[in-house]
């Protein structure tokens, strides 16, 4: 890219699924030498504390229909062409070079802004099926971006397989050493994701109540719990002399998983892509409410590998729970197994896969002009 400095536009919605990829994206496009927009909402910008400091964060005004009664649902539309409309002025004045969308409604505004002055833009869909409002722009825009694979896609539109981007915090730990199970210290990491995480909190705790005594003289857990069972995961976990660090939120979710022996979680995108670049066995449970059942193929990729042991949402019993842990602790040449295959199917370059497919939209190489010919074309 010559002359001025490019300016990438990056819109998403408010769950850490949506916001982590943007800013390992932001990341690399910042070092890359291009400008950096932002375009969420209030709940979104909760995430862009770690975003680096040269992002300029943009909160806009979108609605969803799936929450509120029937007067609010009945303005959305309204105050979805009113934020487009809004972000098309600001468009007109600081000109995107490429405009991304990383899924949730927030990201409508600026995506539709981008059809509407016909710029270059794009989606990244980080899970194997496409959410609601990246399956409305996948056809209208000119590259769908695939964080899982394969991704179910609408009929004509063709995806590029680039993985899921990960934070710098993840990449400085990428391939961390692993120390298998054994007679010394050792850690599980027990993480939610956004939504969902209640069932967790309920079976995890007592599952490790249940191990063998010695095993539980040797645990650390850090689990992460909602605010509203903070209290009493942490109170369990004090009842029966499990050392554990409780919290809502942990900012060093990195660190966490590259000191542990093994991960539990939710098979949210995100988590999946951290867990694959670390590389840590993991008990993955999707989140049965997830649309399209897509955790269930997020994790897919590391139960096949062999790197995960994935129980469905309705076999999930403390007992069901307990018997994945011993698994994995009584197994150290499987647990190293299993790190090593996470590693198998892990894209670590997925940020700079994503930032060439931005270039070559800025540069026009893959497309013949932005107008309104889409990835389907």
């Amino acid at each position: 890219m010559s002359g001025k400095q490019p300016l990438l536009v990056m819109a998403a919605g408010g769950t850490g699924g949506h916001m982590f990829p943007a800013q390992a994206l932001a990341e690399l496009m910042l070092s890359r030498g291009w400008r950096v927009k932002l375009s969420t909402d209030a709940r979104g910008a909760r995430y862009t504390g770690a975003f680096p400091e040269g992002v300029e964060i943009e909160q806009v005004s979108s609605a969803t229909f799936a929450r509120g009664g029937l007067l609010a649902k009945a303005l959305v539309p309204f105050r979805i062409a009113g934020g487009a409309v809004s972000m098309a002025l600001r468009m007109m004045r600081d000109k995107p070079d490429v405009v991304v969308g990383f899924g949730g409604y927030p990201s409508i505004p600026a995506l539709s802004a981008a059809v509407l002055l016909r710029l270059p833009r794009l989606i990244h869909e980080q899970n194997g099926v496409l959410g609601r409002v990246n399956k409305i722009f996948a056809s209208r825009v000119n590259a769908v971006a695939c964080g899982t694979w394969p991704t179910d896609l609408p009929e004509g539109v063709k995806g590029e397989h680039v993985g899921n981007p990960v934070r710098s915090a993840v990449m400085d730990r990428a391939a961390a050493p692993y120390i298998p199970p054994g007679l010394y210290p050792m850690s599980i990491l027990v993480i939610g994701g956004s939504q969902g995480a209640r069932i967790l909190s309920d079976v995890v705790p007592p599952a490790i109540a249940a191990l063998p005594m010695e095993a539980i003289n040797l645990l650390r857990v850090s689990h992460q719990a909602r605010g509203e069972d903070e209290e009493r995961v942490t109170q369990f976990y004090i009842d029966h002399a499990i050392n554990a660090d409780v919290q809502p939120f942990f900012s060093d979710v990195p660190e966490r998983m590259a000191e542990a022996q093994m991960v539990i979680s939710r098979s949210g995108a995100s988590s999946v892509a951290d867990i694959s670049v670390i590389g840590r066995p993991a008990i993955l449970i999707p989140y049965k409410h997830a649309t399209g059942d897509h955790q269930t193929v997020n994790a897919q990729a590391l139960t096949e590998a062999g790197a995960a042991i994935r129980i469905p949402e309705s076999k999930l019993t403390v007992e069901a729970m307990t018997d994945a842990i011993l698994t994995i602790l009584d197994t150290p040449e499987g647990a190293s197994q299993m790190a090593q295959a996470a590693l198998g199917v892990a894209k670590p370059e997925a940020a700079e896969a994503l930032a060439q497919l931005i270039e070559d939209l800025a540069d026009n190489k893959k497309t013949k002009g932005a107008g309104d010919e889409g990835s389907g074309a």
